[in-house]
């Protein structure tokens, strides 16, 4: 039998199918709390079985995942009774449709080709192995998993784990059944809890909390614990503490993704236990002032009850980049690293540094590392206007996220918002929001920042910012696909529909934005552009210069526009071509790589000979020691994290326009990032 044809194999009303997992992921712990979910709504019994392994009950999300079921494995889907044929089609279908996440290139490829898997039998070898089981649980050296470059104190959180039960004490026979149903109340209140914490969430947050709700509720585990009671006597404690300690190394022996995944179900058994005694689990830690969090590793319940407003960053000991904590560390934008070990033996109130793009922890930073920083906590607010030294004004701008970032970058100094990024009204939606949601959002942020300049990007969907309703969901290199200004080649309404919302937002505050195109590769893409926004009814109409066919035809770019914006952080990607969030490859996205300094000298140059303002924005903008030197290649205006203001208007107070002209030139004729950097600090001296 083919791969998608269902049908009878034997007597009994058997039903089988054999398909091919697709997801990069594979059938790790969400892909799996989905189809047991799927199939408690059929009548029917349901099995997964790869190669090698026995098979799972298909309502058991700890039983699929156990089988480390890695892209290109094949999957026998075996189903009995009355709904056996619609259950084994529905998880059919979504193992082929890969659960909404990215698909594995080579079964793009062949999707692409063929219209459908090509699967033989099920001990056929898969298209990519399934990872060995790792010798650690943590990589060689820290592993930064979420972006941003922070300074402060540390908080360690201590003592999160319960004592192990005792496994001598036996039961009595008559004590049995009343101990099962202990442990079934507290399971049950465990995955309940967790369940309505995740439905109170949006997004990523959202997915994560309840699939470990489903791990909780796990029937394989609870029979198996509930037999530990009652053939083995084992008290509630020690039962479920042994199942799913077994249960969680058998995920730390899959390795990879998998293993990332031991901490939910170490999670799990903790929370158990603590309500089967009668305790609370030890929390994070408690301080009321921004600390950087540091722990052996966070379970997704103490992850997504993280505020961003008091948590610097997140520094563990154990995890990987697809684990959890940073899943949710990216969506929460907080810096985080992973396998930093010996981090939990740091005294509370230590000064670090943290660099989640590199994986960087330095302890005990000196001044010169504590500058380069986006988050010092020891800089007071700034008070502009931002100037060098000589009195040439340099305007200090924040980047926003959302409506909430405004009062923050408002208390940092900022003189305006020189990126307001607008993707938080498009995330987490399957369809585009409405016009008038958009204007509430915007209108909200022109009236933060009255009278001040706010430039609001477009929105920039694609690469890390995937949507289900514009961007290709199988695209093998996103970061050269279908993103920024190219989604409206797709769907031209969604952007149309978005620069009417700026006007009307316009319009009811009477203030007067600034708008911008992400990802504006050629001239005829400026000029279209353009003229959307100006028949949108918008007056000053910008553009991003973030690849290097841009800045090869920035003069004519710049003649088009009202003003120009270098993307520091995608520049230096494409520039370097290197992916921008890999950190194996961080040092050649170094804004201070001499090629793309050189690149935004280019841009610098039209400018002036164009009379065209010229910002900058992204992590370059952010580094206090780069700003003179941005300044000398032209920038009028830097955009950055607002933390950052404080320590760039100091620094540039401190030189002279000539000055940042010299560390520009002598920065750009170095070959090295670090040449460059001492280039720089010399001619500034």
């Amino acid at each position: 039998m083919s791969a998608g044809e269902a049908g009878p194999v034997s007597g009994g009303g058997e039903v089988v199918v054999e398909t091919a997992v697709r997801n990069v992921g594979g059938l790790h712990t969400r892909p799996a709390a989905v189809i047991a979910e799927l199939l408690a709504g059929f009548a029917a019994t349901v099995t997964l079985a790869v190669p090698g392994k026995e098979p799972a009950t298909a309502t058991s999300a700890i039983s699929i995942a156990i089988l480390a079921a890695a892209p290109g494995t094949p999957v026998r889907i075996t189903g009995t009774g009355a709904d056996a044929r619609a259950a084994v089609e529905a998880v059919r279908e979504l193992i082929e449709e890969g659960f909404g996440e990215e698909l594995a290139e080579e079964l793009a490829e062949e999707l692409s080709e063929t219209g459908g898997p090509s699967t033989g039998a099920p001990d056929a070898a898969p298209v990519a192995a399934p990872p060995s089981a790792p010798a650690e649980h943590h990589p060689a050296r820290p592993l930064g998993v979420s972006p941003g470059r922070v300074v402060g104190p540390v908080a360690v959180r201590r003592g999160a784990r319960p004592v192990a039960p005792s496994t001598a004490e036996r039961l009595p026979a008559a004590a049995r059944p009343d101990a099962v149903e202990r442990l079934e109340r507290a399971t049950a209140h465990v995955a309940e809890g967790l369940r309505a914490s995740g439905e109170r969430l949006e997004g990523q947050r959202r997915e994560v909390l309840l699939a470990t709700a489903v791990l909780a509720a796990d029937e394989a585990v609870a029979a198996a614990a509930a037999a530990g009671i009652r053939d083995d006597g084992l008290t509630p404690e020690a039962a479920v503490w042994r199942e799913l300690t077994r249960t969680a190394e058998r995920y730390r022996e899959a390795g990879g993704r998998f293993a990332e995944r031991t901490i939910d179900l170490i999670d799990v058994r903790d929370r158990i236990i603590a309500r089967l005694r009668g305790v609370e689990l030890a929390g994070l830690p408690e301080t009321g002032h921004p600390v950087i969090v540091v722990a052996d590793d966070l379970a997704p319940a103490d992850t997504v009850a993280l505020d961003a407003t008091t948590c610097l960053a997140l520094v563990t000991e154990q995890g990987g980049p697809t684990s959890h904590t940073a899943i949710i560390a990216r969506e929460l934008g907080i810096p985080a690293i992973v396998g930093a070990v010996g981090a939990t033996g740091l005294a509370d109130g230590t000064l670090v540094l943290v660099d989640g793009s590199t994986g960087e922890l330095v302890v005990q930073p000196d001044a010169a590392e504590q500058a380069t920083a986006t988050g010092v906590l020891t800089v007071p607010p700034f008070v502009g206007p931002g100037r060098t030294r000589d009195g040439h004004l340099v305007q200090l701008t924040a980047n926003i996220g959302a409506p909430r970032d405004a009062a923050r970058a408002l208390e940092r100094g900022a003189e305006g918002v020189g990126l307001f990024r607008t993707e938080f009204c498009f995330l987490d939606r399957t369809t585009a929001p409405i016009v008038e949601e958009q204007v509430d959002a915007y209108a909200e942020v022109l009236s933060a920042f009255a009278g001040r300049t706010v430039v609001l990007r477009t929105l920039d969907a694609g690469s890390d910012k995937p949507l289900p309703f514009l961007t290709p969901q199988d695209e093998p290199n996103p970061a050269l696909g279908v993103r920024g200004y190219r989604t409206s080649r797709r769907d031209p309404g969604v952007l149309d529909d978005q620069l009417q919302a700026i006007a009307i937002a316009a319009e009811r505050t009477a203030e007067h934005p600034h708008v911008m195109s992400p990802m504006i590769a050629t001239v005829g893409e400026a000029r279209e552009f353009v003229r959307r926004a100006r028949a949108a009814g918008l007056a000053t109409v910008g553009i991003m210069i973030e690849t290097p066919a841009a800045v090869m035809v920035a003069e004519e770019l710049c003649a088009l526009a009202d003003f120009v914006s270098v993307g520091t952080n995608d520049l230096a990607q494409y520039t370097m071509a290197a992916d921008r969030q890999s950190g194996e490859l961080a040092e050649l996205t170094d804004a201070w790589q001499p090629a793309v300094l050189r690149m935004i000298s280019l841009v610098g140059a039209a400018a002036a000979r164009t009379g065209t303002p010229l910002s900058v924005c992204g992590e370059g903008a952010a580094d206090a020691r780069l700003a003179p030197v941005l300044v000398g290649l032209g920038a009028q205006s830097l955009s950055m994290a607002a933390r950052a203001i404080p320590a760039v208007g100091d620094t540039l107070a401190q030189a002279t326009l000539e000055q940042c002209r010299r560390a520009a030139e002598a920065a750009c004729a170095a070959d090295t990032p670090a040449a460059a950097r001492e280039a720089a600090q010399r001619a500034l001296a």
